[in-house]
């Protein structure tokens, strides 16, 4: 499918007002789990960087089962790495909220701030709060990265993301969800998406070969079906309390996640020869995807396929190189230039170690050790020592003899950390340093 397609059916997809025809209730979890769970959220959470490096299976399980409802939107932005962004980018949104903005992206962003959960309390009113950090959230993003701009697809996206945090918080996350975890996907070509469909296609026969050939029989392009989940991460498609879960194992896992839910509901809508004796044709198949059966999108049920489905990172990125190869003898080297993805929260912490503090304690102020004051305990045996070392050059003060017997510079491990950083420059960077307020930074 040609890239001015694939723009027309995302056009097609998300311009329509949504609200999903079966809200269910967030599934009932005893308030004595609940607390449980929370009193467990904040453990990781206070200690974060210890539990992503040493015990991230668990933080992994803890996602699965689903983050408590009032950690949720804390938790998102340590599992992106958008409160570490954003500790690196003080002030950055405020910069962009106070610039005017590209006139092209803000009549777009404009006349889409109404569609975005218009039943929702934050969204129901024209100009009310919800619409107006809606609108900030995006524009923030065009001029942030102007190359891209603003895609219909990113709204849902922003608008889910508010309902957690702060508008700040939010576009932060909206950029490591448009950075790290689905990138390219919301560039002008549409060509990431469009790869991502053919690795779904080509999965699908793994998984469901029945569906597989039934699409593959009506020669109906993934694109068609695909693109609205991928790109609005089910956010358009689900009941709500299937959304948040969904949302809760993709900010750990990545979008092996988003393939896995889409491989599920393929399976079940098209997975046997019972399901497709009622979408015999081409137009009958499209609508038994668009209108998916509530049974199968219910949470409890979904989560388990989801969690169960044998679709690794692995298996993804091996099918990104074949369908990467097939892509440039068909079409050409790609236009748009995407960074790579990074398959989830631990890829993300992995790519950007020099975000994290470390993970033991560290003094505020480092000083060479012939500066350390001595301890009552230790005053004597250091005079002592004073008195027998007066007139030698020893290496126990710091200083290395030469062959000639000449005192030479102190070795380097007893001054500062960084040899060309001045004893001002570290003050400075201990004074900065929050590292008492969040552990994660």
């Amino acid at each position: 499918m040609t890239s001015s397609k694939a723009t027309s059916v995302v056009d097609r997809l998300i311009v329509t007002d949504w609200m999903p025809a079966d809200v269910s209730r967030l599934e009932e979890v005893p308030l004595e789990v609940l607390r449980q769970r929370e009193s467990k959220w904040l453990d990781m959470l206070n200690n974060w960087d210890k539990w992503m490096a040493k015990k991230h299976k668990k933080i992994r399980l803890r996602c699965q089962k689903g983050i408590p409802p009032s950690l949720r939107g804390r938790a998102w932005q340590y599992l992106s790495g958008s409160k570490v962004k954003l500790e690196q980018n003080i002030s950055k949104f405020d910069e962009l909220d106070l610039l005017p903005g590209e006139p092209k992206w803000l009549d777009v962003i404009e006349r889409d701030l109404h569609r975005q959960f218009p039943f929702h309390e934050m969204f129901v009113s024209r100009g009310g709060y919800g619409q107006q950090d809606l609108f900030r959230v995006l524009k923030a993003y065009t001029l942030y990265r102007p190359e891209e701009g603003y895609c219909q697809a990113q709204a849902p996206i922003a608008a889910v993301l508010l309902m957690h945090m702060p508008a700040e918080q939010a576009f932060w996350c909206l950029v490591q969800i448009c950075e790290k975890y689905l990138p390219g996907y919301y560039s002008e070509k549409l060509e990431a998406i469009q790869l991502d469909g053919e690795i779904l296609f080509s999965l699908l026969h793994r998984v469901s070969p029945v569906a597989h050939k039934h699409l593959s029989k009506q020669k109906i392009d993934p694109i068609l079906y695909m693109t609205e989940w991928f790109m609005c991460a089910f956010s358009r498609t689900l009941p709500w309390s299937s959304v948040l879960r969904v949302w809760d194992m993709f900010f750990c896992e990545g979008v092996k996640i988003i393939f896995r839910v889409g491989l599920v509901l393929l399976k079940h809508t098209l997975g046997s020869s019972e399901k497709l004796k009622s979408c015999q044709g081409q137009y009958e198949t499209m609508e038994r995807l668009r209108t998916l059966n509530p049974k199968i999108m219910q949470e409890t049920l979904l989560v388990q396929e989801i969690i169960e489905l044998p679709v690794t990172e692995r298996h993804i990125e091996r099918e990104h190189l074949i369908q990467l190869k097939k892509w440039k003898e068909t079409h050409g080297e790609l236009q748009y230039k995407s960074p790579p993805r990074l398959h989830g929260a631990k890829a993300i912490s992995e790519a950007e170690p020099h975000s994290h503090q470390a993970l033991g304690s560290r003094p505020s102020i480092i000083l060479p050790t012939d500066a350390l004051v001595p301890s009552k305990g230790n005053k004597n045996k250091l005079q002592k020592e004073k008195k027998q070392d007066k007139g030698k050059d020893s290496p126990g003060n710091g200083l290395i003899p030469k062959e000639n017997g000449t005192p030479a510079s102190p070795e380097p491990q007893t001054l500062l950390k960084h040899p060309e950083a001045s004893p001002h420059h570290q003050s400075k960077e201990s004074l900065t340093s929050r590292e008492s307020e969040d552990t994660y930074l």
